[in-house]
């Protein structure tokens, strides 16, 4: 390098770069390169430096492209929900999750070997008996009110007149209230209104159970007085009702951390397993009689879209007494991991665990009701059913092919009288609006029928 701070570089070098091509010193190199085979140039800062000019944005010209991209996608937006229906839906789960806990069928534990089928059970007619009615529809009946037109085509069973039945011979229905949680008020009350309202009560007995004693209650009293043979208060013994099944003696009986689990999940299928029946959570509305559904032993379905992981649903369900399909879902529970803290890991996931393990055993599953015969607010916005705790007239109840039509008589009494019930998603601390579709098509029907009982 001279002193004077320029270099010497090889005359290639001059028609090697692009930026000597328009330098304004261009002539004189190109008269200087016969003469001499080097020239010199000015040594630049660094080496490193790009020999591509940079690219200047303007704070005009941004604003100014920003005026044209917005607006053209929100009437781009605003055109395609207008021409296109959206089903977005996001769910994220751990990769090692569903390597360990969904892919992988569990292997049957042999339940329903004829040797060890309880004689309460009958297995022929529990997996080949013929049946009256059809439960499945075999799609997901998902378009408008397909799933209410479904649950209609059920009809109901003839009755025969059982005015001495006892009421251990009776079908036996199972609900379960925390008394440690809130005490029993005229918002549950409801519950119970619901089902001496639309269920046969001579063939029928409500069983309402609890962590601890009910009463003294005003209102059971009322009940219990009033349906001496088809109602009654009892309390849960977890320990006793394992007794005899794989969850026998298991720590997960006694532990805190499950407690959720075991007041959600295990009390169901523990009380079904030894009495037999139908559970129905206390956060529920029946709206006909259950009855044509019995000849089926079934879950149901969680909602219309097809969870892929969790797609079933305990919130009512028909098992009978020592069913093999509850030795085999306890057998599940005793040989897989703990469920996880506020989970529905032995919930909605058990129900799939034990299906999937039925059809690879070759064994004919339990049904799966269509999400509408008891939980019809698990759908679309346009075919669910209205939200029970939103006035009539609120924007949340402006919506979907009832507009219009809540009135006695219209398309949602037609359907409410169609389906089984409507699941409220333990929303008690919420009303039921003055004058809403609740109260004038559910509600007020339950204390007509059951004045006329008297």
């Amino acid at each position: 390098m001279s002193r004077s701070g320029y270099e010497r570089l090889p005359m290639y070098a001059v028609s090697a770069s692009p930026r000597l091509r328009h330098s304004p010193t261009e002539n004189l190199f190109e008269r200087n390169l016969a003469s001499d085979d080097t020239i010199t140039l000015p040594q630049t800062r660094s080496r490193n430096r790009s020999r591509d000019p940079p690219i200047h944005f303007k704070p005009r010209s941004i604003l100014t492209l920003l005026k044209f991209v917005l607006p053209s996608s929100l009437l781009l937006l605003i055109l395609g929900f207008y021409l296109y229906e959206p089903h977005i839906e996001f769910a994220f789960y751990p990769r090692t999750w569903t390597k360990d806990q969904i892919f992988p069928v569990p292997a049957l534990s042999g339940c329903f070997d004829e040797a060890r089928v309880s004689p309460a059970y009958n297995l022929s007619d529990g997996l080949h008996g013929p049946r009256r009615t059809e439960v499945q529809a075999g799609m997901s009946l998902r378009l408008g009110i397909d799933c209410y037109d479904f649950a209609g085509t059920i009809q109901p069973m003839p009755r025969t007149l059982s005015p001495n039945m006892p009421p251990d011979a009776r079908t036996q229905y199972h609900t379960y209230w925390r008394n440690d949680l809130a005490a029993f008020g005229p918002r549950q009350e409801w519950m119970l209104k619901s089902f001496f309202a639309t269920q046969h009560i001579d063939t029928s007995r409500l069983v309402l159970w609890s962590n601890g004693a009910l009463t003294p209650n005003e209102i059971l009293t009322k009940y219990l007085i009033r349906y001496p043979d088809s109602f009654a208060l009892r309390v849960v013994d977890i320990k006793e009702l394992a007794r005899g099944t794989p969850m026998d003696g298991s720590p997960l009986l006694v532990s805190k951390d499950a407690k959720a689990w075991i007041d959600g999940d295990l009390v169901r299928l523990l009380l079904l397993w030894n009495y037999g029946g139908v559970w129905v959570d206390m956060d529920s509305l029946l709206t006909r009689d259950l009855d044509p559904l019995l000849e089926h032993e079934f879950v149901t379905q969680w909602d219309c879209y097809d969870k892929l992981y969790q797609p079933l649903n305990g919130a009512l369900m028909r098992f009978k007494q020592h069913s093999p399909y509850l030795c085999e879902a306890f057998h599940i529970m005793a040989s897989s991991a703990a469920p996880r803290a506020g989970s529905t890991d032995w919930g909605a996931l058990l129900y799939l665990k034990l299906w999937r393990a039925l059809v690879a055993g070759a064994i004919p599953p339990f049904k799966i009701l269509p999400f509408c015969f008891s939980d019809a607010r698990s759908c679309r916005l346009d075919n669910r059913l209205p939200d029970p705790f939103t006035p009539d007239d609120a924007r949340g109840n402006r919506m979907g092919l009832w507009n219009g039509g809540m009135a006695a008589r219209g398309p949602l009494d037609g359907a409410l009288h169609k389906v089984f019930g409507v699941h409220l998603h333990n929303q008690w601390e919420k009303a039921f609006p003055e004058g809403g579709w609740v109260e004038r098509l559910l509600l007020k029907g339950y204390d007509s029928r059951l004045q006329m009982q008297t």
